[in-house]
């Protein structure tokens, strides 16, 4: 799960699939502030928008503070992105998407209304590279059993188990979990392949859903909830009926 992950995917693909509105003159303003900040090469001024943490494509880490963007900023901001952004018209490149914000062409980048840089979609070269670094350490670091994975997805933890979602391709997705106790490079108590992605609603909430015989286990994410409420939780059930619900931090993602 845009920020990358198939989850911003979906969130760009329900967002353009909304009515676009024309940019009102005060958004314009904004727009073109920000324009004029990345054409100066203003970091400072850029970071003092970012809503953190400011989320990058799984597993590459999100990046949590003022002085972490700008230390890797020229790794997201590079000459492709901030020419498509010094380039933009603020009347005719950028949108206004509803409750979603503001988005520049396709979703490169989306500006909240109070001109806070939400997401940065778009993905550079350079972290191209690094995502498929770090995807190959990931591999070398589980069970070989479940060493062949397109890429991680997350990694969930309940006060019994852990839980590893990967991307196996082709909008295939695999479970593994383990006891708390154990580390990944064991092997899996229980592997399930072919689950499945829902999207519930378009808030971002969604699951995975994997089925073993009369089983089904249920990862859900939690991104629009009640206050205080767990971001993810573990649900089991067991010929439809719920045997299983616990509540999970998300380790990784």
């Amino acid at each position: 799960m845009k920020i990358v992950r198939l989850f911003l995917v979906y969130f760009i693909f329900c967002s353009l699939n909304m009515r676009a509105q024309d940019l009102k003159p005060e958004y314009q303003i904004i727009i073109s502030k920000f324009i004029s900040e990345v054409k100066s090469g203003n970091k400072t001024a850029v970071s003092n928008r970012i809503k953190f943490p400011l989320k990058r494509d799984y597993p590459i880490p999100a990046i949590k503070n003022k002085t972490d963007f700008v230390k890797k900023y020229n790794q997201i901001f590079d000459p492709v992105l901030i020419d498509k952004i010094t380039k933009s018209d603020p009347a005719k490149d950028w949108s206004e998407m509803g409750w979603r914000g503001i988005m520049l062409n396709q979703g490169d980048v989306w500006i909240d209304t109070d001109g806070k840089i939400s997401s940065v979609n778009y993905q550079s070269e350079a972290e191209k590279k690094l995502k498929n670094s770090l995807i190959a350490s990931q591999k070398k670091n589980v069970n070989s059993s479940i060493s062949d994975f397109k890429q991680p997805v997350a990694i969930l933890e309940t006060s019994k188990f852990r839980i590893r979602i990967d991307d196996l391709g082709n909008g295939k997705y695999r479970y593994a979990s383990w006891s708390t106790k154990q580390k990944m490079t064991d092997k899996p108590d229980l592997v399930i392949e072919n689950g499945v992605f829902f999207a519930d609603g378009t808030g971002g909430n969604h699951h995975y859903e994997f089925k073993k015989g009369d089983f089904k286990y249920e990862c859900h994410f939690i991104v629009l909830g009640e206050k205080n409420s767990a971001p993810a939780a573990l649900i089991v059930y067991q010929a439809e009926k719920k045997i299983l619900s616990q509540n999970a931090k998300i380790v990784s993602r």
